[in-house]
């Protein structure tokens, strides 16, 4: 089976990275993986979006139109990608930053205060790590242990950010099976 799924928010957010993350518990899991990054010239504080593709037989194109999942960080990223996901899928929406719902009935909505819940641990930097985990544990795509590792991997250099962006993961999980 095939998954696809779309970050996307304003440049600065860690919407890459959150790609890569996945991406990397996929290929720990033994699974085929596309990621593709976009982002506008503005950089910091522009658009940002990344594709992930998710298979377990290799992938015809990683070029998607309609991903099965989107996880937006900020309101023009719903408004502009939360009509292109295919019915049944997730869409995962940072409250903090996000107003509105995605307007649709035929998916999994999870509103996460992701932003405001980083705030709350001491760094606004890991609100994207906060909604991956909230995806992964909904979405069940990778094992979460898998997600965790690789955050480590990730963070190798930077070890004494490990701790936090474990808890930050455990509170994303909570947040979203509890909904």
């Amino acid at each position: 089976m095939q998954s696809e799924i779309m970050f996307a928010g304003f440049g600065g957010q860690g919407i890459l990275l959150m790609g890569e993350i996945l991406a990397q518990a996929a290929l720990k899991e033994g699974k085929e993986v596309a990621w593709i990054p976009s982002y506008g010239p503005e950089m910091r504080g522009g658009t940002a979006y990344c594709t992930v593709v998710i298979s377990d037989r290799p992938i015809g194109s990683p070029v998607i139109k309609n991903p099965k999942h989107l996880l937006a960080m900020n309101r023009p990223s719903l408004e502009k990608f939360a009509p292109t996901v295919k019915p049944g899928g997730i869409i995962l929406i940072n409250s903090s930053l996000i107003p509105i719902e995605s307007g649709r009935d035929d998916v999994d909505q999870i509103k996460i205060n992701a932003t405001g819940l980083a705030n709350e641990l001491g760094n606004v930097r890991i609100a994207n790590v906060i909604a991956l985990s909230a995806f992964v544990a909904r979405s069940k795509l990778v094992d979460f242990e898998s997600a965790q590792e690789a955050v480590k991997n990730k963070l190798a250099k930077k070890k004494k950010l490990i701790p936090l962006n474990l808890e930050a993961m455990e509170k994303g999980k909570e947040l979203a099976l509890n909904q």
